[in-house]
């Protein structure tokens, strides 16, 4: 007969100690060692992290099951065995950051933890019965060598009426009992470009939807442990649209998907959540270095080329950034740059994007610009380029009011763009105007602006896009703006007054949809008229672009975008954000800084082209202009990327 250690006291240990007897020897006991059996169960009747913890560095070698009840709920899992991640203090950080009120709950079940309290209110002897028997089928696949359900996985089961359910989690990285995080390194920033093939030659992805789909709901989209714990499908816009939310702790941040079908809508808002979830903070490595610039020369970047706030900005005392200083200490992480070939330090402020505001010696506002998802760290590269290329070319247009040449959206051969603006036209009664905004580099970029052919909602909106291939930048922008029209047009109804001072007063701008709910107003239409006052015939697409390369590996793409900035002098920088919980099925997550380049920032008071030439030189360069610009030329008005 086999033997099964119970250890724990309270009535779910003793209910399971009478249980087990029938088929088991069972050793009940509060304290074991490892010696002691084949299996054990850890159980008791509340929430107490210390005694498991405890438990399992006596017991580490032997194969354990938990089970406890919180506030009304019975957790029945994981299993743990020796080596495993994903433990049982993971799965109560999943669980909690998934709920509700997350703050208030990690506040009250600390006190818990410490407390010596004794079994939840809810910890019936039927409820706890069924608990049992969930135990006693796991232990039963155990000792049978056959896969147990709550490896990886817990059972939730409501005490109050029995209704029971499984659910996946993550190892968290930086747990304390089982998670393991590397220090940052320059070793570990090195990159050497290797083949990415393409899943067909038209496209600039290396695993295909259908892979993606196997693993991505399945494994970061669960309402009770999951990364992302909620899906919400909108019926209303005019394409497919699906949005994930990621909990944090300072509230939710919602990502979404726009494509032709529900399914790669839900994928890609997946995606474009585990891009938010990596880039957020640095969840892949340890930050280790805490130095002054002026002692990093030589190794580190100047953090000065990627553009300030203007000097009247820091000195209002109530702006929440200091002007950099190179003798002041700040946080460094170790990125790639391509231009250098070598590692060289990036302030973590620019690597991770709440790292800024609030952030002790924090000197700018960094969004996600540049930050990207791929399927292989070359992909997840090119892709953060060419949003870093989109974002600079919307904002040199934007602030040297580039005359741009407009071009004729349904010349580019393409079915499938023409449809979409028949149905975006025909359901939303909205125009497109496309206009080309490549910039020195050549990368190929556009400028949207939809205008409304009716007297609600939305008069103009704005988007960007760039691409090797401009049709894809194209499609990328449609799929942006459609999104937005209903939702956007309805609160612009709602509050028309406060977007009409903002036309006023520019310094009211201050959050990101501030910008495009400011240009929803018909009176705001004159600021756009550099571009829409255009009598000049358009351009087709093959008169505004060189015709896409095709290749049939990433690599290659991304070896020809580098080289076009390699030839100008401009460095591509980029940090590895790829958090274990992507690593684990093959993605990528970067940081791409390309210094030079115009940031994107929201708030009209947080506008980033101090020290930047660029937006005074390229003009000139492209033919805009006779000459460089002076800085008191550029745009006075908030930008109206939305």
């Amino acid at each position: 007969m086999k033997t099964i250690a119970v250890i724990g006291e309270g009535a779910l240990a003793e209910l399971a100690r009478q249980k087990l007897s029938e088929r088991y020897d069972v050793i009940h006991t509060v304290h074991a060692d490892e010696k002691i059996a084949e299996a054990a169960l850890i159980l008791q009747d509340r929430w107490n992290p210390s005694f498991f913890h405890e438990t399992r560095e006596r017991i580490g070698r032997i194969p354990r099951l938990y089970g406890y009840v919180t506030f009304g709920e019975g957790i029945i899992g994981p299993l743990e065995i020796k080596g495993s991640i994903g433990c049982v203090h993971c799965a109560s950080v999943r669980k909690l950051m998934a709920g509700r009120d997350r703050k208030e709950m990690w506040d009250l079940t600390e006190r818990m933890a410490e407390s010596s309290g004794t079994s939840d209110v809810w910890a019936t002897r039927t409820g706890l019965a069924q608990i049992v028997h969930i135990l006693e089928s796991e232990v039963r696949l155990l000792l049978d060598d056959r896969p147990v359900r709550s490896d990886g996985s817990i059972f939730l089961l409501n005490m109050r009426t029995l209704e029971g359910s499984r659910h996946s989690f993550l190892p968290d990285p930086f747990c304390d009992v089982c998670g393991s995080v590397p220090d940052d390194c320059a070793e570990l920033a090195r990159i050497e470009l290797k083949s990415s093939l393409k899943t067909d030659k038209n496209s600039y992805r290396c695993r295909s939807m259908g892979e993606l789909s196997k693993f991505l709901s399945k494994d970061y989209l669960d309402s009770s442990t999951g990364l992302f714990n909620e899906k919400v499908v909108d019926l209303s816009t005019p394409f497919a649209d699906t949005m994930v939310n990621l909990p944090l702790f300072g509230g939710n941040e919602g990502t979404a998907g726009r494509t032709l079908s529900y399914e790669a809508s839900e994928m890609t808002a997946i995606l474009e959540g585990l891009e938010r979830y990596c880039g957020y903070t640095a969840r892949g490595k340890n930050t280790v270095i805490r130095e002054r610039y002026r002692n990093l020369t030589g190794q580190a970047i100047n953090p000065l080329t990627v553009g300030v706030h203007a000097p009247e900005k820091y000195a209002d005392p109530d702006f929440p950034f200091q002007p950099f200083h190179p003798d002041r200490k700040l946080n460094w992480v170790w990125g790639y740059s391509f231009l250098q070939e070598r590692p060289v330090l990036v302030p973590e402020l620019l690597a991770y994007y709440s790292m800024g505001c609030g952030h002790k010696g924090g000197f700018v506002y960094e969004t996600s610009n540049g930050c990207a998802v791929g399927g292989s760290l070359e992909e997840a590269i090119f892709h953060g380029i060419m949003e870093v290329a989109e974002r600079d070319s919307f904002l040199i247009t934007w602030y040297a009011r580039l005359g741009l040449r407009r071009i004729d959206p349904r010349s580019s051969g393409d079915t499938e763009l023409n449809l979409m603006l028949d149905r975006m036209e025909t359901l939303n009664g909205y125009d497109l105007y496309l206009f080309q905004s490549t910039m020195e580099h050549g990368i190929p970029s556009i400028w949207a602006v939809v205008k409304n052919r009716r007297d609600s909602g939305m008069n103009l909106m704005c988007a960007a896009g760039a691409h090797l291939d401009p049709v894809r930048a194209v499609k990328s922008a449609v799929f942006e703006l459609a999104g937005m029209m209903g939702a956007l047009g309805e609160r612009l109804d709602d509050n028309r007054e406060k977007y009409a001072r903002m036309l006023e007063d520019g310094s009211l701008v201050r959050q990101m949809e501030d910008h495009g709910m400011l240009y929803g107003l018909p009176e705001a239409e004159e600021r756009l008229n550099f571009l829409l006052q255009d009598d000049r015939p358009l351009l087709s697409f093959e008169e505004a672009f060189e015709r896409a390369p095709i290749r049939t590996d990433i690599k290659d793409d991304l070896e020809d975008v580098i080289l076009r900035f390699k030839k100008r002098n401009m460095d591509v920088i980029v940090v590895d954000q790829t958090a274990p919980e992507l690593k684990q099925n093959g993605l990528h997550c970067v940081k791409v800084l390309i210094p030079g380049m115009l940031p994107m920032t929201f708030g009209h008071h947080l506008t980033r082209v101090t020290g930047l030439e660029r937006v005074l030189k390229v003009p000139a360069e492209l033919g805009y202009r006779n000459g460089p610009l002076a800085p008191e030329e550029l745009n006075p008005y908030p930008h109206p990327f939305p």
